[in-house]
């Protein structure tokens, strides 16, 4: 997957790179998780990501790399704390939802030797994404006691984090609400959940309301925070540039508080987020596009980005599939009539 699309055309110049392969490498688990009619294709196209996240992993360091050129050439030794934290969390996201031996074995390995380095790692939002690649993980191979030993660490961190910034009007982890943010009350959620922690739980949900809060639009819609200033504590915060990957992880982060919780409400918080992607927003314009199946970039303040990059068309893609999987979910617990079965 290249990075950025002029419109919906690749930009060669700006070559690849880890962050959006791991999302797509997660994105295809998923869907061959929940059936498709094309396996071959979906296999292939896993295998692909699977390569190159293979490919960025640097044994010598136990790192992986994020930037590569056109030309297949790194740009650093060593990527980002969050695009090594989104790859594990894709490589777990394999294990707990791939059905292909080989693909799964590989993974396997590549989680193993890229876990260890977590504990060192300052960024929250890298600890978040690892604990979400935990948490599928685990859901398939309980009783890896290295592999809980790093979630209980990394949990009580992010939780410790919240409990030392937050406060009565501020339920936030940091200073600023940047990027990717609902991905740290997913994964507050999660390992509360699975750990059976309820303050940690608690701390997961009631973050998550906040933060939902501070992007309902005065007519009721969702305004994820912009990227142009973002939200800084005792501001007002940037309304634009909005991303569909805050879209993406609010739906994901509403859908996880709905399984911890039982709480249908929180299913309708995602569809309200996810309703952003389709016009309900401030410009009441489309990002998704049907014509080419992507996502535009951004909501700017008077048009839509009509680029259309991997990070928001995955977003997307993940988004619809979340909501889906969850619209089965909820069907298979219906009792069905005589018509049905």
């Amino acid at each position: 997957v290249l990075q950025h699309a002029r419109y919906s055309v690749p930009r060669y110049e700006d070559g690849y790179c880890l962050d959006d392969n791991a999302r797509a490498l997660l994105l295809m688990a998923c869907v061959e998780d929940m059936g498709t009619e094309d396996r071959e294709m979906v296999g292939a196209l896993q295998a692909r990501y699977l390569a190159f996240v293979s490919h960025a992993f640097s044994p010598e360091t136990g790192r992986f790399r994020n930037f590569m050129t056109f030309g297949r050439e790194w740009t650093e030794l060593k990527g980002s704390e969050d695009s090594h934290g989104r790859a594990l969390w894709a490589l777990g996201t394999v294990m707990g939802h791939s059905h292909t031996p080989g693909t799964r074995s590989l993974a396997g390995d590549l989680f193993h030797d890229a876990l260890p380095v977590t504990p060192e790692f300052a960024s929250p939002r890298a600890w978040a994404y690892a604990l979400l690649g935990i948490d599928e993980y685990l859901g398939s191979f309980k009783g890896d006691r290295m592999v809980e030993s790093v979630r209980s660490l990394l949990a009580e961190r992010l939780f410790a984090l919240h409990t030392r910034t937050s406060s009565a009007d501020w339920l936030w982890f940091e200073d600023r609400v940047t990027y990717c943010n609902a991905r740290l009350s997913q994964a507050l959620i999660v390992s509360g959940a699975r750990l059976q922690r309820q303050p940690m739980l608690d701390a997961g949900l009631s973050s998550l309301t906040w933060l939902i809060s501070t992007q309902r639009a005065a007519d009721g819609h969702f305004a994820p925070v912009g990227s142009n200033g973002f939200l800084e504590r005792g501001t007002s915060g940037a309304l634009f540039d909005q991303q569909p990957v805050e879209a993406c992880g609010v739906v994901s982060a509403c859908l996880a508080a709905e399984a911890a919780t039982g709480d249908a409400g929180w299913g309708e918080q995602a569809r309200w987020a996810f309703d952003w992607f389709l016009g309900r927003n401030d410009l009441h314009l489309s990002l998704y596009d049907p014509f080419t199946g992507g996502c535009r970039d951004a909501l700017h303040a008077d048009r839509a980005n009509e680029n259309q990059g991997a990070e928001s068309t995955i977003s997307f893609l993940q988004a619809l599939l979340d909501m889906r999987a969850a619209q089965l979910a909820l069907v298979s617990t219906l009792p069905q009539s005589p018509v049905d079965t």
